[in-house]
């Protein structure tokens, strides 16, 4: 019977822990010059991992980790599963009658224990060791895959404060892996503007012209390929990684379908970016709310949807005023991050024209979803009633597809409203009467008449 990876890493994490715990008294001890002390931490010897098939495990091993990147890494998981592990550190310098400097860490709002820092690392890792401390600055380093591939960083370090004394943050991410040994899927908040979304839908439900649908599996066909033309065909030193696609035409033609069926059919999240919180009105907010959304996206397999883009991805204007000169920045910095991200971006928009061209320029295909004809419509027509209901002698599908140009979500808002209709009268007869009368509706919020 499989072992659950919660299991697996708890187990695992138990004897990490037990060994950190060590390391940290043994550091005490030399540090104190206590009697019979070790000479140097490294004496104790981790636990061995080889045959570890844990989650945590699996990642010490992927990056080969270092004795000190280890300690590292459970230094800054401590907090969130054994806090009391680090209450050793609140030991009182009685000459100053407050904590020692070299301890490092912090207290925070909610949690009463000791959070680490960087120089909280420092001193375990090196002491009063000069030469040991420069090489840990390294780990923290821009270049180092800690910081690369978002698994732990220095936080919240002030420009004018020591570099060392940022807190140790483990990213949420591998957090959930090495708990319950899951990728972490955030929800809707301030600092992540977007949604999840999913459909019951399949590609059958999808009613699309051949062109169109055609284009669409080129996406596809990226996701399924896309890693064999870049590492395994050598191509990663000629075509970017990822693919950015638009979308484009009338609403309710299934842009935002065709997205879900994507990371339905290929196991992919797909996120919905809500552009009313991205966008701000003051300088650099923009930037950074959606810069949240690329940094917390950027290491996962994720489709990365921005509907009505064209409220964020407009054209860029004359720079005749600060303002002007603030916007054309905005959509610089979103182009170059909508650019180098290694997933699936795909922009919708009512309107082409609406978009700068220099992120047309950029797509790797644009897609147009036109308003269904006549044929198709009446296959919408037709898919949109639930097989509880009876359609009445007097309704033409045929006829209301060739009469009334709809697109699917306004032909799925009338057939909600005709279905109402008849479980009102409590019958499940749909009447033509009412499928008129929902298409009047559904004329009137654009201006028009039946």
């Amino acid at each position: 019977m499989d072992i659950k990876p919660s299991i697996e890493n708890a187990s695992t994490l138990q004897s990490e822990l037990l060994w950190l715990a060590n390391i940290i008294d043994a550091r005490f001890k030399i540090y104190w010059q206590q009697e019979g002390a070790m000479t140097d931490i490294f004496e104790i010897q981790p636990p061995d991992l080889s045959n570890n098939t844990s989650m945590y495990a699996q990642v010490v091993k992927h990056y080969k980790m270092s004795v000190e990147e280890r300690m590292i890494l459970l230094l800054s998981l401590a907090p969130h599963i054994q806090p009391h592990l680090l209450d050793v550190f609140y030991v009182k310098n009685a000459n100053y009658d407050r904590g020692f400097t070299e301890f490092g860490g912090v207290k925070g709002q909610n949690h009463s224990g000791f959070i680490p820092t960087g120089e909280t690392a420092a001193f375990i890792l090196a002491a009063d060791s000069l030469e040991k401390r420069f090489a840990l600055l390294e780990i923290f380093g821009e270049d180092h895959y800690f910081n690369k591939h978002k698994i732990l960083k220095l936080s919240s370090t002030h420009a004018d404060e020591p570099y060392l004394s940022g807190v140790l943050t483990l990213s949420v991410e591998y957090l959930n892996y090495f708990t319950n040994g899951s990728s972490h899927k955030p929800d809707y908040n301030v600092n992540f503007p977007a949604k999840r979304i999913s459909t019951r839908l399949d590609w059958d439900d999808l009613v699309l012209q051949d062109d169109t649908l055609e284009e669409v599996m080129e996406i596809r066909d990226w996701i399924q390929y896309g890693g064999h033309l870049l590492n395994d065909w050598g191509m990663s030193n000629k075509i970017k990684p990822g693919f950015r696609s638009l979308f484009y035409g009338p609403p309710g033609t299934g842009k935002t379908l065709t997205a879900s069926l994507l990371g339905k059919s290929s196991a992919l999240d797909v996120y919905r970016i809500d552009l009313s919180m991205v966008v701000s009105k003051y300088i650099g907010e923009t930037e950074k709310n959606l810069g949240n959304i690329f940094d917390q996206a950027e290491n996962k397999n994720w489709i990365l949807f921005f509907d009505e883009a064209d409220a964020l991805f407009g054209k860029r204007t004359q720079t005749s005023s600060s303002n002007d000169r603030h916007a054309n920045q905005e959509v610089s910095y979103l182009l170059q991050r909508v650019e180098d991200f290694p997933g699936v971006v795909i922009l919708a928009t009512n309107l082409k024209a609406n978009l700068d061209e220099a992120f047309t320029r950029r797509f790797q295909s644009m897609i147009y979803f036109p308003m269904p004809g006549p044929e198709h419509r009446k296959k919408l027509w037709e898919q949109a009633f639930s097989e509880q209901t009876i359609l009445d002698a007097g309704v033409n599908l045929d006829e209301v597809a060739q009469k009334y140009e709809m697109a699917g979500g306004a032909i799925i808002n009338v057939t909600r409203y005709a279905s109402l209709m008849a479980l009102k009268r409590s019958s499940n007869v749909i009447l033509m009467k009412d499928i008129i009368t929902g298409i009047r509706k559904e004329f009137g919020k654009e201006g028009k008449t039946v």
